[in-house]
C-alpha cells in the first residue's frame, strides 16, 4: 500500500506505470541519435557508454557530468559497487574519452565528485583538458562519524578544451549583506541600500556555502539518492554557456541539468539508464514550462542562503531563500 504524503511534501516519486506518457517522450539507442537536431532538448534512455558512441561529434558547448562517486549506491535497482582505484580510474578514462570528441573546441566541462573520487578525476582530467579550477561546495547535510570528520563537502572540477572558453562573470555574482557599509561623499560605494538591508554583488569564489540540498518540501525534490540542487547547476550553466548553447549531461539522474537549462533558455541533452528517473526528468521539464523559478536565484542574482526576502502578496508572508 502506497504511503500517503503530507500536502506539504513536494517530492516527485511517481512510478514508471504512472508516468508512462513521459517515458514515451524519451529517445533510446534505437532512435536516430546521429544528428544534433534529433537529440536537442531530449532525454535519452539507455547505457551511457553505448549511447555516447552514437552521438554526433563536436555538438556540445558545455558538459555537466555527475558520475557515480565510487560508493556502493542503489539507483532504484541499478547498483553501482565500489571499484578499486585502478578500476575506477579506467571507468573514468572510458567515459571521458567518449565525451571529448562530442565537445566543441571552446567547450567547457564540469565534473562532480566527492573527496575520494576527486583525487582520481582531477588527475585524469588534466590529461585531456586544461584545468581551470576546482570548486568545493558545502552540503549542509551529511552523516556524522565516530572516528572521522563529518563528510560535508563535495568537489566540482572545472576544465576546458582550450584557452578560449565562455565565462560569464556578471551572470554568477553573489549578493551578500554588507556588515560595515563604506560611503564616499555620503553615497554608498560598491553596495546598495534596500528596504531589506545593505547588499553588494561580489565575484564568486571556488568555495560555495550558499547551496541548499533539495528536501521534501521543495518542489524540485525527487526520490533520487544523489540529486544535485538546481541552484548549484544554474551557476555552472550561467557561467559557462550562453543562451541557446547546448548543454550535455551524460549521467542525467532525475534531470536537474535539463530542467535548469530549460529555465535558463539553453538547449540540452542528457542520458539516463533508469526508466523511473527518465520519467521524473520529463515530468520536471513539463513543470518547468510554467514555473521557471530557481530557489536562491532571484532577479538575476544568486543570494546567500537565508538572505533573500520575498513577500507573498496574499498573506504578506516573508520567505527566506
Amino acid at each position: 500500500m502506497k504511503k500517503i504524503k503530507s500536502v506539504r511534501n513536494k517530492t516527485l516519486d511517481i512510478s514508471v506505470e504512472e508516468g508512462k506518457e513521459y517515458l514515451e517522450r524519451c529517445l533510446t539507442i534505437a532512435s536516430d541519435l546521429s544528428k544534433t537536431e534529433k537529440i536537442l532538448n531530449k532525454t535519452i534512455l539507455g547505457d551511457t557508454f553505448e549511447i555516447l558512441d552514437k552521438l554526433p561529434s563536436c555538438f556540445v558547448d558545455l558538459v555537466i557530468a555527475d558520475p557515480p562517486y565510487n560508493l556502493n549506491k542503489d539507483y532504484d535497482g541499478k547498483k553501482f559497487n565500489v571499484l578499486n582505484e585502478a578500476e575506477y580510474r579506467q571507468y573514468t578514462v572510458q567515459w571521458i574519452e567518449k565525451i571529448k570528441p562530442l565537445m566543441k573546441e571552446n567547450a567547457s566541462i564540469y565534473v562532480c565528485c566527492d573527496w575520494k573520487s576527486s583525487l582520481i578525476i582531477g588527475d585524469i582530467l588534466k590529461n585531456y583538458f586544461k584545468i581551470q579550477n576546482r570548486i568545493t561546495w558545502q552540503r549542509e547535510k551529511g552523516r556524522g562519524a565516530n572516528s572521522n570528520w563529518k563528510n560535508a563537502m563535495e568537489d566540482i572540477w572545472f576544465a576546458t578544451n582550450s584557452n578560449r572558453y565562455t565565462f560569464n562573470l556578471d551572470a554568477v555574482k553573489v549578493r551578500k549583506k554588507v556588515v560595515a557599509p563604506y560611503k564616499k561623499e555620503g553615497k554608498p560605494k560598491g553596495w546598495e541600500k534596500t528596504g531589506e538591508g545593505n547588499f553588494r554583488n561580489t565575484c564568486p569564489s571556488n568555495f560555495w556555502d550558499d547551496i541548499s540540498i533539495p528536501y521534501w518540501s521543495m518542489p524540485e525534490n525527487t526520490g533520487h539518492p544523489t540529486q544535485k540542487p538546481e541552484k548549484l547547476v544554474a551557476k555552472l550553466v550561467l557561467a559557462s554557456s550562453n543562451e541557446n548553447d547546448i548543454v550535455f549531461d551524460p549521467f542525467l539522474g532525475s534531470g536537474t541539468t535539463s530542467v535548469v537549462c530549460k529555465k535558463l533558455n539553453r538547449k540540452f541533452c542528457g542520458i539516463e539508464q533508469n526508466d523511473k528517473y527518465c520519467v521524473w526528468c520529463e515530468k520536471r521539464l513539463e513543470t518547468a514550462e510554467k514555473n521557471k523559478a530557481i530557489q536562491g536565484y532571484v532577479d538575476g542574482v544568486f543570494w546567500e542562503r537565508n538572505s533573500c526576502v520575498l513577500q507573498k502578496r496574499a498573506g504578506k508572508k516573508s520567505i527566506f531563500l
